[in-house]
């Protein structure tokens, strides 16, 4: 398999840096991956892009930015990433990344109207999933980390709409048999979720929402490996 391109937003919160590690090192566990089959580029520093068809696929990250900001590297790799889906690369987009996919595939991004989504969530598929590439094979109701204040408000013309939880309705979609966005993080654990809940707890108060009980209610799950071992599958193919 030639190798997968990771292209990073941002970083994680600096104490789960120092202690876990960040996002290209949790995707490519999950996904089954030696550090040596990957590349990374760091998007949100200006680095340039490498064209995609030197990758076997490529899987966007989170990040702490907002893509209704509409950043200059944000737009670019918006750009990019339409051109990706046109040539046909296998794109996982994660979090920032689904919602940056939807954008340059034509979508609207913005704050979720239903406000913050942190913490284990329950994220139920569509019917549309059954017969999808890289959903077809996870179960119909799936518990997952996430943690999220904007949301794909409207999908792009040609998506399709694959999962749904009770604080987003697009939780993922697909354009094609190759292009897909996740808001949820399948790379994450409960640990991870752990900390963002930690480190938001001040806004979370501010919000009305409990922190003390998001984090009892934390729970691993395999829901999201099973996802990223299912699109390494998908690449292998």
């Amino acid at each position: 398999m030639r190798p997968l391109l990771i292209v990073k937003s941002g970083r994680t919160l600096p104490e789960l840096a120092r202690r876990r590690g960040d996002y290209e090192a949790w995707i490519s566990a999950g996904m089954g991956l030696e550090p040596a089959r990957v590349r990374v580029a760091h998007a949100y520093e200006n680095a340039p892009l490498p064209g995609p068809g030197a990758f076997a696929g490529v899987v966007v990250t989170g990040s702490s930015a907002m893509v209704s900001h509409r950043e200059p590297w944000s737009e670019r790799t918006a750009a990019w990433l339409a051109d990706a889906v046109l040539a046909g690369t296998p794109v996982l987009g994660i979090c920032y990344g689904h919602q940056l996919l939807a954008q340059g595939l034509g979508g609207r991004v913005g704050p979720n109207p239903r406000g913050r989504e942190i913490g284990t969530v329950e994220v139920r598929l569509s019917s549309a999933a059954r017969g999808d590439p890289l959903f077809g094979e996870l179960p119909e109701r799936m518990r997952v980390q996430a943690t999220h204040v904007e949301a794909v408000l409207d999908l792009p013309a040609r998506a399709r709409l694959l999962a749904s939880s009770d604080g987003d309705p697009h939780q993922a979609f697909a354009v094609g048999d190759r292009a897909w966005g996740v808001q949820f993080h399948p790379e994450f654990d409960a640990d991870v979720v752990r900390g963002y809940l930690a480190a938001r707890r001040d806004l979370l108060l501010a919000e009305g929402l409990d922190p003390e009980a998001l984090r009892r209610a934390a729970s691993d799950s395999p829901h999201g490996a099973m996802l990223l071992q299912r699109f390494t599958r998908l690449l292998r193919e």
